[in-house]
């Protein structure tokens, strides 16, 4: 009989890779995060979608019903400075309702431990493990060590620090040994887990086979997508000060990276790297190799059917242009039927305009012309109608799924990847929600600072055109 498994935060960097691996096993399988549009854009195969936030109790006894195995790979860093406490109330929550459903197995992903007093961040990925274990339903926590794949925070932190500068003043945190693991050996331990009644109730160190510091990491990462770097340590910058310096030059989220970056004072080396190999035979990679392999992965993946975060194909299928885009989201409710506001969404730009600011549009034309980019020259192939491919002014339609959603990828000379979102939900009593986002993968120091000197003016205009659209669309219906 087929083994049913919930993976809880399934969007997540380990998580998204996780689901396709298990359902290619055979698991019957249950994806479970707080966004279900977020897990459909990944486009699975035989894979139930659900949505569930961890602190919701009805959610979770709805995402555990019928569940055998349950992965849990939820963690609270970007809720700021109480995700310690949500962390516990989450774990506390998931434990009674797996025990009440009848989950077989609680498989979590923890983190390495320092020997001697923890950060707030590590410390909160102990008692989770605590807090899961207190209760009848066996549990397996992997710890692991800094995981080498393409969305993970510390390495999304290297790979931004190499490409984007050259010249480093670090503090002493670099010499802090770690134990880096690869992703696909973190998912091919995760996938076999279940297979091994004897790993449950146990808790086992999951690394890689080197220890090395963080200017290793840094320097070897260097060495593979052949950057030079020089790295000057100085003594002054603390943890805390480098997690705000970081902010400044990385596009990895600040309320994840400041807990992360937290942690770096400690040497985070396993204490029995050889216990998890004894049980699951593997060769795990060296680091090198698993760097190697994380920039294969993307350029190897899939085309995501919508805007996914990373997604390489959104980000002009460039290493250097950084994983975390820095995004706006706006909705606004319309009381316009939803194919009237798709109409409207599907007939923009051109001859039409941009329906707000459609000056300032034409600015950033004329201003991208004389960079030698293509401007608003292109207009429209057709005056309602897009399919994937098609120009758009200065933008190229990525995708459309009709009736609901137009992806856009921006063409016009740019420090980045520029990517425009528009789509149309149902509403209450008829009427719809129209849906904006705006993403921004940049291209280093310069591409965050483009993003910032703008955000006053592109918070004016991606805010004001849902609104105008929805206008639009109830000025149609009335007509």
């Amino acid at each position: 009989m087929t083994t049913s498994v919930l993976v809880l935060g399934a969007s997540g960097y380990v998580g998204t890779h996780l689901v396709p691996r298990l359902a290619e096993r055979g698991y019957r399988v249950r994806a479970s995060s707080r966004r279900r549009d977020a897990l459909e854009a990944r486009g699975w195969d035989g894979v139930e979608i659900a949505e569930a936030n961890a602190l919701d109790l009805v959610a979770l006894e709805r995402v555990l019903d019928g569940i055998e195995v349950a992965y849990y790979l939820v963690h609270s860093m970007a809720a700021g400075r109480d995700f310690a406490h949500r962390d516990r109330e989450a774990a506390d929550r998931f434990r009674a309702v797996a025990e009440r459903a009848g989950v077989r197995r609680i498989i979590y992903l923890g983190g390495l431990q320092p020997p001697q007093a923890a950060s707030p961040h590590l410390r909160s990925r102990r008692e989770t493990g605590e807090y899961l274990r207190a209760g009848s339903v066996p549990v397996t926590e992997l710890r692991a060590g800094i995981v080498v794949g393409p969305g993970s925070a510390a390495f999304e932190v290297i790979r931004d620090l190499v490409y984007h500068l050259p010249v480093m003043v670090t503090p002493r945190w670099v010499r802090s040994r770690s134990q880096p693991i690869a992703l696909d050996d973190l998912l091919e331990v995760l996938v076999r887990l279940p297979e091994h009644e004897e790993t449950a109730g146990r808790t086992f160190d999951a690394v890689g086979p080197e220890t090395l510091t963080y200017e290793q990491l840094l320097r070897q990462f260097a060495g593979v997508v052949g950057k030079q770097l020089r790295i000057v340590p100085v003594p002054v910058l603390s943890p805390r000060l480098s997690s705000w310096w970081l902010d400044l030059v990385t596009s990895v989220p600040a309320s994840v990276a400041r807990p992360l970056i937290d942690g770096l004072k400690h040497d985070l080396v396993a204490e029995h790297p050889d216990e998890l190999r004894a049980v699951i035979p593997h060769e795990p990679r060296s680091y090198e190799q698993a760097v190697r392999a994380a920039l294969e992965a993307e350029e190897q993946a899939a085309m995501p059917i919508r805007w996914t975060e990373g997604a390489f194909r959104f980000r002009q299928e460039r290493h250097d242009f950084s994983y975390y885009g820095k995004s706006v989201r706006h909705t606004v409710q319309s009381s316009a039927p939803p194919e009237v506001a798709w109409a409207q969404i599907a007939a923009i730009g051109g001859d039409r305009g941009w329906y707000h600011a459609t000056s300032l549009w034409r600015l950033r034309g004329l201003f991208d012309r004389l960079l030698g980019g293509v401007g608003m020259r292109r207009g429209r192939r057709h005056p309602s109608e897009l399919r994937a491919g098609d120009p758009l002014d200065f933008w190229r339609v990525a995708a459309v799924e009709p009736g609901r959603r137009l992806t856009l990828v921006a063409e016009m000379k740019l420090p980045g990847s520029a990517v425009l979102e528009l789509a149309v939900e149902p509403g209450e009593g008829g009427g719809s929600t129209v849906l904006l986002q705006a993403h921004f993968h940049p291209a280093g120091v310069l591409g965050l600072l483009y993003w910032y000197a703008l955000w006053p003016i592109h918070r004016s205009i991606f805010a004001g055109l849902p609104r105008a659209i929805a206008r639009r669309a109830e000025a149609a219906a009335g007509a």
